[in-house]
């Protein structure tokens, strides 16, 4: 609900012929008007974000269903604009019927039976203090429910842990969490986002924490410091030792990577981080046993809180256009998308070293449905692929993987949620020099469907569950599913890393006895992914080859590393790792966190992903499993300790100091994302994602008289023309993926003698002269590019019978990039 509360009309008295004057007064009305602005506006980012996972879901289903019918998709976009607008529309006027119905319903009874009732003023409706209505579409526990039994309820009467809320809390039960005591570990709500709000509330009805304001008729909260008086022994024994072991394996694991502590075994911090999930794990269970459920189970954002994270949506959205990372990744997923638009056929086969005639790599089957979306979007709107994908998908993505960042934040930090989020989005900006850093994975790499997977899925998927556990609604229900769709649509990395996720909430749910939610969940979130990928496997096959699943592997040190980092950063992500989930919100974020956090450590301890390796054949994203835990969303829960006292203005001058030490860590400490160390270049306009230079070459092969066949060139410039235009058809375009067609293989070595040929280099280094002949006949290359230096390839191409027929000069003119190009005659 919103910060505010309906103002309802005072009775006026009769008229002279008898009726009644119910016109409001000015101020009520102009009270109520206001209150729904800021409804409206608080509500926009959780719009936004559902909304874009239900579109996207959609067209994921239709792409899909679209693949064995052999439909174009251009005809696929045009059926998803005209369904989605459709149902679109349909759901808003069910939402404006229903919402009639039950104010109908509600009133009609009440008129029939005593019109005197109609003239009492009713609740506000966003009165924290008064339960929700009731909601027939949305309502998880029904009588007629066979979900809501005794043992599946999160409070029952036949369990003993679900203890009234007014037992809990008093002053002589002991059975108060230890997690919700004096350094309040486990996310204790009775700080600003509580108690002290409801005493002490801000001008305009906000709380001085810009907390929703829960009215002035609730019981002053009990001071923090009798009850952190009241805590047993054993309970503080059993934080300070979670505490304790977590903080040593943090400092061990962001040790274990640098000079400091090239001695330290890894077996140091991944044994030490197992025993802190565990302990965390016990000691969130226990809390969500002890302490009664809450109505609403987190505070709704305000709209300034909402304006604050739009703003940073919309500077993150702008950003992306003047930054540009070029990956080799962009072959694959850019590439594609150019082929879509250029020829509005799905390429179900091969399409960077054939056209479409050899088998598809075995790690990129097409499910992945985002790049064909932006080769139909492009087509659709008449503009080039890269355009589609870097100026119109990009800053979308970027709006609502902020958007979801906060979201997660919003619902699983107990206090301050707002800086928080800041330290979140300060990790993601100012940690982004590895090229495994999830801070690439962010702006730089949104486009890319993994990126998204990880910057947007992950945050949402943990989002929807933590309502689902606590509300079980079937709208949540129906979330989690197309989020899930969604996932696999982006990448079929979700395919590992959603089990893992989904595994990991649902074991805390078997905890505390709500297996049925935790069996709905798992269903929800893992059978269409695993389903879709089992089925397209068994339905298209793989590759003549599967050697490109061990051509890397990343034990538990290195994984942790290529996310976590070293160093001060590396110690701060092991914090909020093995830390973090005692200090997020009590019951369902604190249990969710400490299973997400007990399911990466089982992971880090050495020897576990080799196991995991050997079993299901996957070696080369394996390092992928940390993408799991939502790691910045948990950094920014380190800024919401509690202490206990009485001061305010200590415990927010703590958080303040907290997040203030760790975004100058960022800075000291790590790579921004804008620097060139991150491989990122910042344009001065809107650009592609392409270094300028290697752009202006490339155009210029493309823009040839060429006749039939190959195009080689230098290896910079052959991963630079698929990115915009599919036509031309490059020698080598990556040469990782030659190990999907064996790379000692007659087609991988002569790609790689004249990719070595093309690009120059000492005489010592240049490959024999009939070689590259005898693989330029047996390859079919119809054109050479080379740079205007390499006089070597100008002499073996006319021995070989090609002519020269263009020569770009170099620019500026003392660079080294003139090329000259011949061609067969």
């Amino acid at each position: 609900m919103t910060d505010h509360t309906v103002a309802v009309a005072e009775p006026r008295p009769a008229a002279a012929d008898g009726s009644a004057e119910t016109t409001p007064a000015p101020r009520s009305r102009v009270r109520v008007v206001l209150g729904g602005i800021r409804a409206g506006i608080a509500a926009i980012p959780a719009l936004l974000t559902d909304c874009a996972v239900l579109a996207f879901a959609l067209w994921t289903l239709l792409y899909h269903a679209g693949l064995p019918l052999g439909l174009a998709p251009s005809l696929t976009l045009r059926i998803w604009l005209v369904a989605g607008s459709a149902l679109a529309v349909l759901a808003v006027l069910a939402r404006l019927g229903l919402r009639w119905w039950r104010r109908r319903a509600a009133r009609g009874p009440a008129e029939v039976a005593d019109p005197a009732i109609a003239e009492r003023p009713e609740p506000a409706s966003d009165d924290l203090d008064q339960p929700a209505p009731a909601d027939p579409t949305d309502e998880a526990v029904s009588p007629s429910d066979p979900a809501a039994s005794p043992t599946d309820e999160a409070v029952s009467p036949a369990d003993p842990a679900a203890v009234p809320a007014e037992k809990a809390a008093s002053p002589s039960d002991p059975a108060v969490s230890a997690t919700d005591e004096a350094v309040n570990p486990a996310g204790s709500e009775r700080d600003e986002s509580s108690a002290e709000q409801v005493t002490q509330p801000g001008a305009g009805g906000e709380s001085v924490d810009g907390g929703p304001d829960t009215g002035a008729a609730a019981a002053p909260a009990e001071p923090a410091a009798e009850r952190a008086g009241r805590m047993g022994v054993a309970q503080r024994l059993w934080i300070a030792l979670t505490l304790l072991v977590g903080t040593g394996a943090a400092i061990a694991a962001g040790l274990a990577g640098t000079p400091a502590g090239a001695d330290i075994s890894w077996w140091v911090p991944g044994s030490a981080g197992a025993v802190a999930a565990i302990g965390a794990v016990l000691l969130t269970w226990r809390t969500w046993r002890a302490t009664p459920p809450t109505r609403p189970s987190a505070p709704a954002p305000t709209a300034w809180q909402s304006v604050y994270a739009l703003l940073i949506a919309a500077v993150a959205a702008v950003a992306s256009l003047y930054l540009a990372r070029s990956t080799p990744d962009d072959i694959y997923y850019v590439g594609r998308s150019v082929w879509v638009a250029e020829r509005d056929i799905v390429p179900l086969n091969d399409f960077l070293f054939s056209e479409n005639v050899l088998p598809a790599m075995a790690s990129q089957p097409p499910v992945a449905s985002v790049e064909v979306l932006a080769g139909a979007l492009a087509r659709f709107l008449g503009i080039p692929a890269a355009s589609a994908v870097w100026h119109v998908l990009l800053p979308t993505f970027a709006v609502l993987a902020v958007l979801a960042l906060w979201r997660l934040v919003q619902r699983w930090a107990p206090r301050r949620p707002v800086l928080a989020f800041t330290v979140a989005c300060a990790f993601l900006a100012f940690v982004c020099g590895p090229d495994a850093a999830l801070g690439t994975f962010h702006l730089p790499r949104l486009y890319q469907g993994k990126g998204m997977f990880v910057s947007a899925v992950v945050p949402l998927m943990w989002l929807y569950l933590t309502r689902w556990f606590d509300d079980r609604s079937k709208r949540g229900l129906v979330l989690i599913v197309a989020l899930s769709i969604a996932a696999i649509g982006l990448t079929t990395t979700a395919a590992i890393i959603l089990p893992l996720l989904v595994g990991g909430a649902a074991l805390m749910m078997l905890l505390v006895g709500r297996w049925k939610s935790a069996l709905a969940a798992g269903v929800a979130v893992l059978a269409y992914p695993v389903g879709m990928v089992i089925g397209t496997q068994l339905v298209l096959g793989t590759s003549a080859t599967e050697a490109a699943a061990d051509a890397n592997f990343y034990d538990a040190a290195h994984t942790y590393r290529r996310t976590f980092e070293v160093g001060i950063v590396g110690v701060i992500g092991g914090l909020a790792l093995w830390c973090g989930p005692l200090l997020a919100r009590r019951r369902t974020p604190a249990l969710l966190a400490a299973g997400g956090a007990l399911t990466l450590s089982v992971l880090l301890v050495p020897g576990v992903l080799e196991w995991l390796s050997a079993v299901t054949g996957i070696s080369v994203v394996l390092w992928r499993v940390s993408w799991l835990f939502a790691l910045p969303a948990m950094i920014g829960l380190l800024c919401t300790v509690w202490l206990p006292t009485r001061l305010r203005v200590v415990r927010a001058l703590v958080g303040v100091v907290l997040a203030a030490a760790m975004v100058t860590s960022f800075v000291n400490y790590a790579i921004p994302m804008w620097d060139e160390r991150s491989g990122v270049l910042v344009h001065q306009e809107p650009t592609w994602k392409i270094r300028p230079e290697r752009q202006a070459i490339a155009q210029f092969i493309i823009d040839l008289d060429r006749p039939d066949g190959l195009v080689l060139a230098p290896a910079s410039i052959m991963r630079t023309i698929p990115l915009m235009s599919s036509r031309p058809r490059v020698v080598l375009p990556r040469d990782f993926f030659l190990v999907e067609y064996d790379i000692n293989s007659q087609f991988s070595q002569d790609r790689l003698l004249l990719t070595k040929f093309a690009n120059g280099g000492p005489r010592v280094e240049r490959p024999e002269r009939d070689d590259v002949i005898a693989a330029l006949e047996r390859l079919d290359v119809g054109t050479i590019c080379f740079y205007s230096q390499n006089r070597f390839a100008l002499r073996t191409g006319e021995r070989a019978g090609y002519t020269m027929v263009a020569e770009r000069l170099a620019e500026p003119p003392v660079h080294p990039n003139a090329v000259t190009c011949m061609v067969r005659q």
